[in-house]
């Protein structure tokens, strides 16, 4: 017994000590590795300005918290009923069309809101935003585990963080879009609204605010339609089977898709990413609320946000190499967990300051939850991975949820969601019967 025990534990140490040695990148196939990475930093940038619609809108359509929460709940049931379709899309016909179609319907959703404005009806901006998120499910869809199977899945992990690297990157760079070319700074007192209603000027004061959207999507989506140019020109790698790139390279095993990492995996990705997108979209009520800055100045501070979240991405893919994935999952949870706590017992600059920061910590979640969920799948990992992504539901539900809470109490909401990421990390994360290489 006490030797068939040692055996086994070395094993493991040897797989363990495989998966931490295996390359980034294999030979070959770097080019359509930074295509798809550059993807990575583009659906971040209208990802992120829900962020900033969300506080425009409810000044130029006068609008209240939970009613702006409809930005959130229509762009993430976009990712949800478009995940499956996309999945069933590449299984046919592979990851290369499934990037052109995300790329051409991100295009056209950002570029209806010229006619949104236009109209000047919040729900036509509803609309456009679906359009949006219907073709990031497919990016996402595509590129999460292109980038998983593009090599060999002991570097699967440090891989997908890599890529994911470049996210928050695109995000920093759409808050500062958003903060710059939409937000005007100026905050009327109620004094003087009263002064423009009379003077019939308010609704064209409104309808100004909700224009200074538009010059950002549209360059945004004529940049999306030249990147599907680019990848249509681009030669992807076989990797359309499931699990192909996998050192063994033997053919794809069958399995089911009720394996308890899974499923576990795909419940951790939609308390994770509701957390993320609802500790982001109000955000800028903290920081306006707990330290009397205004819009503009708040909307940098968000910024801060994503520079934190940023630096946890780069530094996670190093660390990984030398810290077990899993581990380092759990314990960046139980941290965010202290940290939400804290903002919500002490508003003001320290609960502000321990807000930021819980974005370093979110940093590693994403990719980390997604390429763990994917291991041992077999011919399931495409439709596995659609599943992953419809999990981003969490992002449209639990912002809702605190937006109908009061600002503070709402916090509490991903508190308690970083304490279930952080139990799929320690309890739920392993697959299970088998060690995957």
């Amino acid at each position: 017994m006490s030797i068939s025990t040692g055996v086994a534990g070395s094993d493991r140490k040897s797989q363990h000590d495989e998966e931490m040695n295996a390359p980034l990148i294999p030979h070959g196939r770097l080019l359509p590795f930074m295509v798809v990475t550059a993807l990575f930093f583009l659906w971040a940038i209208p990802n992120n300005l829900n962020d900033i619609l969300i506080r425009q809108f409810m000044k130029s359509f006068n609008i209240d918290r939970s009613g702006a929460a409809g930005i959130q709940i229509w762009f993430y049931l976009g990712y949800f009923l478009l995940a499956i379709p996309a999945g069933q899309l590449m299984r046919k016909f592979g990851y290369k069309v499934g990037i052109i179609t995300g790329l051409g319907l991100l295009g056209t959703g950002c570029l209806l809101f010229y006619p949104a404005a236009q109209a000047n009806l919040y729900v036509f901006f509803l609309a456009a935003l679906f359009v949006i998120a219907s073709g990031l499910s497919f990016l996402e869809t595509a590129a999460n585990p292109f980038i998983a199977q593009v090599g060999p899945t002991g570097s699967s992990e440090r891989r997908l963080n890599f890529s994911q690297a470049f996210n928050p990157l695109g995000s920093i760079t759409g808050v500062l879009i958003g903060t710059v070319f939409i937000f005007s700074g100026v905050q009327h007192t109620d004094a003087e609204v009263a002064s423009m209603q009379a003077a019939g000027t308010y609704q064209a004061y409104l309808h100004a605010e909700t224009l200074r959207v538009v010059g950002p999507y549209v360059v945004l989506g004529c940049i999306a339609l030249l990147l599907a140019f680019l990848v249509i020109l681009t030669k992807f790698p076989p990797v359309g089977a499931e699990d192909t790139s996998r050192e063994d390279a033997g053919p794809a095993k069958h399995v089911s898709l009720l394996q308890k990492h899974f499923v576990l995996a795909v419940l951790a990705q939609f308390l994770y990413v509701g957390a993320q997108v609802g500790t982001w979209s109000y955000f800028i009520q903290y920081v306006e609320s707990a330290t009397g800055l205004g819009d503009k100045a708040a909307g940098y501070m968000l910024t801060g946000t994503l520079a934190a979240f940023a630096v946890g991405r780069f530094s996670s893919s190093w660390l990984m190499k030398h810290f077990d994935a899993r581990n380092m999952l759990g314990v960046y949870a139980a941290i965010n967990v202290v940290l939400g706590l804290i903002a919500v017992t002490r508003p003001g600059w320290v609960g502000m300051w321990c807000l930021l920061t819980t974005s370093l910590f979110m940093s590693i979640m994403f990719p980390t939850i997604f390429a763990l969920g994917l291991k041992g799948m077999g011919d399931k990992t495409k439709t596995a991975g659609s599943l992953l992504v419809m999990a981003i539901l969490g992002g449209a539900l639990i912002p809702k949820l605190m937006g109908i809470l009061p600002l503070l109490e709402g916090y509490l909401v991903p508190v308690v969601c970083f304490a279930g990421v952080a139990l799929y990390a320690w309890f739920g994360g392993e697959v299970e019967g088998q060690q995957v290489s």
